[in-house]
C-alpha cells in the first residue's frame, strides 16, 4: 500500500477555510494528466502522489506541539495551548504567523519581527510526531509514515 517513489506535496492557500472539492478536483486533474496514482484515488493500491492543502501556516504545528515550543524558547508560558484562541491548532484566528510571533514577542523573543527560518531550525529538532496535537500535521505524519511503509 505504501507509495512507489516519491511523495509530492500541493500547498494552496486557503486562509484557514476548510480545503474545497474544486480545490481537490483541480489537484486530482494535475496528477491524473501526469499519470500519477493518488493516495485519495488508489482504493489502497500502490500510490505515488499525496496531495495536500494546507489550510493555515506551518506555524499552527507548533501550536500542536507547544512542549517543543518551549523547549526552543523556555520563557513562553506552558499555558499557550490551554487558552481558547490556541486549543485547536489547525483554527487560530487572526493568522497563525501573527499569533505565534505575538506569543513569542510577549515573552521576550523576536522583538524586531519573527524570523521564521530561524525559530524553525530551533523548534523542529524538539517536535514530537505523536506528541502534536495539529489534526493537519497529523494527517501529513501518517502519509509520510505510509510512504516509508
Amino acid at each position: 500500500m505504501a507509495g512507489a517513489g516519491c511523495c509530492r506535496g500541493m500547498e494552496v492557500g486557503l486562509d484557514g477555510r476548510q480545503p474545497t472539492e474544486e480545490g481537490r478536483a483541480a489537484a486530482y486533474r494535475v496528477d491524473l494528466h501526469h499519470g500519477v496514482r493518488t493516495r485519495s484515488q488508489s482504493g489502497g493500491d500502490r500510490w505515488q502522489v499525496v496531495d495536500r492543502i494546507v489550510v493555515e501556516e506551518l506555524e499552527a504545528w507548533y501550536f500542536g506541539d507547544w512542549e517543543a515550543v518551549r523547549s526552543a524558547f523556555p520563557r513562553v508560558s506552558s499555558t499557550v495551548p490551554n487558552r481558547r484562541r490556541y486549543r485547536h491548532p489547525d483554527a487560530v484566528r487572526g493568522g497563525t504567523w501573527e499569533a505565534f510571533e505575538r506569543v513569542l514577542q510577549r515573552h521576550g523573543y523576536f522583538r524586531a519581527g519573527l524570523r521564521e527560518i530561524e525559530a524553525a531550525r530551533h523548534i523542529a529538532p524538539k517536535i514530537d510526531p505523536e506528541r502534536n496535537s495539529s489534526p493537519s500535521f497529523a494527517t501529513f505524519r501518517d502519509a509520510l509514515v505510509e510512504a516509508a511503509a
